[in-house]
């Protein structure tokens, strides 16, 4: 499918009827495509994160109105991470639209974790430019609404997790390396160890570095609070 015509469709899959439909396209171009005069998605990024905030802060004070910050924190951190951000670009196939430079695009860019964040921030940012908050809002809300509805109480990620139970015990921080790499190059997978000063580790294996951490701190977690 054509550029142009990959911007139309997704913008059906929005569900948002552009008036300036150049502003999904800056928001769907890549660095590695910039050249003649053409924006990239940055400013449209930091933007969209900034909006996407806002409604996400909104909808759980909505949902849980007697909750504290301090639980609606970790509730907040899970809904708007990079993992969630690609992850709900990915069901609405928006790698497909995304415009790409040709290093990118024979490497996996449309599949990459952090491309597809960033550019589902900066649809957001194209909406909110585009019509306001109110379509801004309508657009998250319906994208995020399930997982609005059934975020755990207690969201902390595994990382942030792993850290506060060691350091409850007076223990220093958790040690990640990257123990092994395998895969093409353009869908690698990556092998990451976490260890404790108390020689307790695990490993776990995942397509990003930041996921085979969490994969790992999850698992070493599970394996200390079930021992006696």
């Amino acid at each position: 499918m054509k550029p142009a015509a990959a911007t139309r469709a997704l913008a059906e899959r929005l569900g948002h009827d552009f008036a300036d439909i150049d502003l999904l396209t800056r928001a769907l171009t890549h660095g590695s495509a910039t050249g003649a005069g053409r924006a990239d998605n940055q400013r449209l990024e930091f933007l969209g994160d900034r909006v996407l905030g806002l409604v996400m802060a909104e909808a759980l004070l909505a949902a849980d109105p007697d909750a504290t910050e301090g639980q609606i924190a970790p509730r907040f951190n899970a809904l708007v991470r990079r993992e969630t951000c690609a992850a709900i670009a990915r069901e609405i196939d928006l790698g497909a639209a995304l415009r790409l430079g040709r290093s990118e695009s024979t490497t996996g860019g449309r599949r990459k974790e952090a491309l597809l964040a960033d550019a589902m921030e900066a649809v957001i940012a194209a909406v909110y430019r585009d019509a306001g908050l109110p379509a801004a809002r309508a657009l998250i809300l319906r994208l995020w609404g399930e997982r609005i509805a059934r975020v755990d109480p207690d969201a902390r990620d595994a990382k942030t997790a792993l850290q506060e139970w060691v350091q409850a015990r007076g223990e220093p921080p958790p040690v990640y390396a990257e123990t092994g790499r395998s895969g093409p190059d353009h869908q690698p997978l990556f092998t990451i160890e976490v260890r404790l000063a108390s020689g307790a580790r695990d490993a776990a294996t995942a397509p990003s570095k930041r996921a085979a951490e969490q994969a790992a701190a999850a698992a070493l977690l599970a394996r200390l609070v079930e021992a006696p």
